[in-house]
């Protein structure tokens, strides 16, 4: 054996040396990132175009100049700063057309990309959201889905199987991955994290995103989700339908509809202020707004109690098994109410109608001409399901793949909302319990039921708290920075404190109400003393 020899003691001062020099390259380079220039962004094209992606414009921006392409220009473009646009086309198919914009922050990028989801139809990019992303530091990108339309139009699917599937999930997750790529090419560096946030069928992205592709997004905020989607148009036909003919009830009549359901539940709360905290805890009954005599505003008629009870009721098919949730009762007035949402201001011209024939007869049946009337709620929704579910739905509750990679995702929806029920997402969400666990699930998914708001934004009660535009509020009062406290920190919310403004989306106007959002199944609990339009004197409990 070779005797035992005494190693040289390393150089502890050479070692600390190579240390410090790596440390500050370390720095430099991440220095680095997020400074950029003209050339650039002149230069991106250069680097990620392909022959599936085409790079159409790419160049600076100077702060506070940007117009979009149509309508006004609003205080959000006024307030971006300089930045990098950057538009380019996807092609993923021989139909593919998918048009996309990132921005970039020239200077004080925070290292953060924010995916922006589309309402409705989709059919333009969100420019404002692209604006307010930008002025608060982050990169942001937002697509068409590919083709340019109305939100409610849906005739450019009429032959054009390709662009549903880019609508229904494929131009937003082509979008994240090239935007990521722009983003590499003109940095020099990834995005450090990326986030998505959306609500409607902004909502249903954001869940598609997580279930389809668990890699793209390190937080996910998904608002309202309309991610049973063959069910949603089920839903809007069964309401016209009960709506058709004696049944319509015009849009005068839902000041008595609500007052009648506030004066029956309204309190069940242990709070008298307006809102139904809970309508699933309400047992209205139509019945009690019956006309005695001849018929007014102030009441209703046989024909219209029996199609109010199926609204709230929801779609049933010929044995009578539910197809999809009813609406909840309080909350039917105001711009984001019934009247323009379910019975439209006139018969046959409601907001629902116009997504149902969108989707069924220029999407499902290829045919312009279909008549919602004659929808067959056995076969029609089966093939319905069968044909565009895998296209369209974001139902699976299997997120294994997401939560693996350390995913994150908060659900919220409004409990007046007029567009979408409510107790839909509160379905998606047990339905993740029920198959991932209790335990595992709360580790990286929580639902925040709003009291009082309607579709996204809106209604009488507090619906502004952060959820759409990663504005500077802390996590306390935005659901943005809650989320990427959460992704960062491994803090998860317990609360978010929402306002409600004294006029809607006005901060300027002055606060009437502030009260916590609490994590289902837990609700805001008074604690029998102080202002009940204060959050502080509320405690998220289980009622």
């Amino acid at each position: 054996m070779e005797p035992r020899r005494n190693k040289p003691r390393p150089d502890l001062g050479y070692d600390v040396g190579i240390m410090k020099l790596h440390f500050w390259i370390a720095l430099t380079a991440l220095a680095c990132v997020g400074a950029a220039s003209a050339s650039d962004c002149e230069g991106v094209a250069g680097k990620v175009a392909s022959a599936s992606t085409k790079i159409t414009l790419a160049q600076v921006v100077a702060a506070g100049t940007f117009a979009p392409p149509s309508g006004p220009k609003s205080p959000a473009f006024q307030a971006a700063p300089e930045f990098c646009r950057v538009q380019g086309v996807l092609m993923p198919s021989a139909d593919s057309h998918i048009e996309f914009e990132v921005w970039l922050p020239v200077s004080g990028w925070n290292g953060k990309y924010l995916g922006v989801g589309n309402g409705g139809f989709a059919g333009s990019i969100e420019y404002g959201a692209l604006a307010a992303a930008v002025a608060n530091g982050y990169v942001a990108s937002s697509t068409d889905t590919g083709h340019k339309a109305g939100g409610t139009d849906g005739a450019w699917g009429l032959g054009h199987f390709e662009k549903v599937v880019d609508y229904g999930y494929r131009a937003i997750h082509e979008t994240a991955e090239k935007s990521k790529a722009i983003v590499a090419a003109y940095y020099g560096g990834a995005p450090q994290k990326s986030y998505f946030s959306s609500c409607s069928n902004g909502g249903r992205q954001a869940l598609i995103e997580a279930q389809k592709f668990p890699a793209d997004y390190d937080g996910i905020i998904a608002g309202a989700p309309a991610n049973n989607f063959t069910r949603v148009g089920t839903g809007f036909v069964s309401n016209a339908q009960a709506l058709d003919g004696a049944g319509y009830i015009p849009a005068a009549k839902m000041k008595a509809i609500e007052a009648a359901a506030l004066t029956s539940c309204d309190a069940t709360d242990g709070v008298k202020d307006g809102v139904i905290d809970n309508p699933t805890k309400c047992h209205f009954d139509p019945a009690v707004l019956l006309c005695k005599g001849e018929a007014n505003d102030s009441c209703l008629t046989e024909p219209q109690v029996a199609a109010l009870k199926k609204i709230y009721a929801g779609p049933k098919n010929a044995k009578g098994e539910s197809l999809y949730p009813g609406f909840q009762p309080g909350g039917e007035t105001g711009f984001g109410g019934w009247g323009a949402w379910i019975t439209g201001f006139s018969p046959g011209k409601s907001v629902e109608l116009a997504f149902a024939n969108g989707y069924f007869a220029d999407m499902l049946f290829q045919d312009a001409a279909w008549d919602y009337r004659k929808m067959n709620f056995d076969h029609d929704v089966k093939l319905s399901d069968d044909k565009m579910g895998p296209i369209l739905n974001g139902t699976n509750a299997d997120l294994k793949a997401f939560k693996a990679r350390g995913g994150k995702l908060l659900l919220y929806h409004g409990w007046s909302d007029a567009a979408l029920p409510p107790t839909n997402t509160i379905h998606y969400y047990e339905s993740v319990i029920a198959k991932m666990g209790k335990k595992q699930t709360e580790q990286f998914v929580e639902l925040f039921m709003v009291p009082g708001m309607q579709h996204c934004g809106g209604g009488p009660g507090p619906n502004e708290f952060g959820a759409m535009s990663p504005a500077s509020a802390d996590a306390d009062h935005s659901m943005v920075k809650a989320m990427e406290q959460w992704v960062e920190k491994g803090t998860a919310p317990t609360k978010i404190i929402a306002t409600k403004y004294k006029a809607d989306g006005n901060p300027g106007s002055g606060v009437a109400r502030t009260r916590p959002l609490c994590p289902y199944p837990t609700e805001a609990k008074y604690s029998g003393s102080g202002s009940t339009d204060d959050a502080a004197n509320f405690s998220c409990a289980v009622k």
